[in-house]
């Protein structure tokens, strides 16, 4: 145990929508939040170009000046933000310990659990260098399908969410191409049916991705093969789709929180933001494998500050009774 022990009211472990807006909140609740950012300050939304879905910006948004201007709101109404991330966590007690850098050592009576999803990329250079450059890799098709409509798409999956996200394309774009690693869909029946049976959606089975292309600017197609044959062939594309899946950010959690077979946090009863220990809530897409869009993400960051409000308030309550009785 460290020497020296920091206590806090309410530590926010992450960062983006869902964190700040608990922090928003916890701050106003005169909760005196702590946030740590994670090693992704501001979440996924970081590398998105352009918000334009999300409520109060007519003109739009980027992702990065976005998560700037929730940082700065937190901070006017008291949140400590800080740097760094959170090696390591004790949920075993009535305290509940964490570990910052594996070197401070802090006790707070709730935590709010921001740390979302990561979305898993192929890892090709060129995917990596248009998804950094804005240029036409994404792994929302309902974050960044509108800029894409009357083009031609290409998108990379085989399950439900490939699937969904394949059909919502195509109500945008002129076309779109949905590359298939193996010789079937992995998808539930009724969802590849749908995929199938929509005209402006062609499926290439056995067919990986060899490199996006471009000006070096934004991505103007996709180079694939067959992984049967070894064919290659160059698709036109403007939008370069990745839905092979998200991993939540919960790994440091699983000895103490019940998760889901991927890792996603489980509410302990739903419609809150509780988990299976008192005191520790979670927010966005930490939890969510559902919707996982940046307004979701913060509804759930005002659940889990309002949750943990009421969690300190009972426990106060129970502590004034308990000392008039002994009274």
């Amino acid at each position: 145990m460290s020497d020296n022990i920091e206590k806090v009211k309410c530590l926010i472990i992450g960062s983006g929508p869902a964190g700040y807006t608990a922090a928003i909140y916890a701050a106003r609740a005169n909760m005196n939040p702590v946030l740590y950012q994670g090693n992704q300050p501001g979440g996924q939304l970081t590398t998105t170009n352009d918000v334009e879905n999300f409520p109060g910006y007519p003109e739009g948004i980027t992702g990065p000046e976005m998560m700037l201007q929730l940082q700065a709101q937190a901070e006017r109404f008291g949140t400590d933000i800080r740097n760094g991330w959170i090696t390591k966590v004790d949920f075993s007690g009535d305290v509940h310990k964490v570990w910052v850098n594996d070197e401070t050592e802090i006790h707070s009576d709730t935590i709010i659990i921001s740390t979302g999803a990561s979305a898993k990329y192929l890892g090709l250079e060129s995917e990596q260098k248009y998804l950094k450059l804005g240029g036409g890799v994404s792994a929302c098709a309902v974050c960044d399908g509108f800029f894409y409509r009357n083009q031609e798409v290409v998108i990379v999956g085989a399950g439900d969410s490939a699937c969904e996200e394949a059909h919502y394309l195509s109500k945008l774009c002129k076309k779109v191409t949905m590359l298939v690693r193996r010789d079937e869909f992995r998808a539930s029946k009724i969802m590849a049916e749908r995929v199938k049976n929509t005209e402006n959606i062609e499926i290439l089975y056995n067919t990986e991705t060899d490199e996006v292309l471009g000006d070096g600017q934004v991505v103007t197609g996709v180079r694939v093969f067959n992984n049967q044959t070894k064919e290659k062939q160059e698709i036109p594309a403007t939008g370069f789709f990745v839905a092979i899946g998200h991993k939540p950010n919960t790994d440091i959690f699983k000895d103490y929180l019940d998760l889901d077979e991927t890792g996603y946090i489980i509410n302990a009863k739903p419609g809150t933001s509780k988990t299976n220990i008192e005191g520790v809530f979670v927010s966005g897409d930490a939890a969510d494998h559902v919707y996982r869009q940046a307004i979701t993400a913060a509804g759930t960051g005002c659940m889990a500050a309002l949750d943990a409000e009421r969690y300190l308030a009972a426990k106060d309550a129970s502590f004034e009774v308990n000392t008039a009785t002994n009274y």
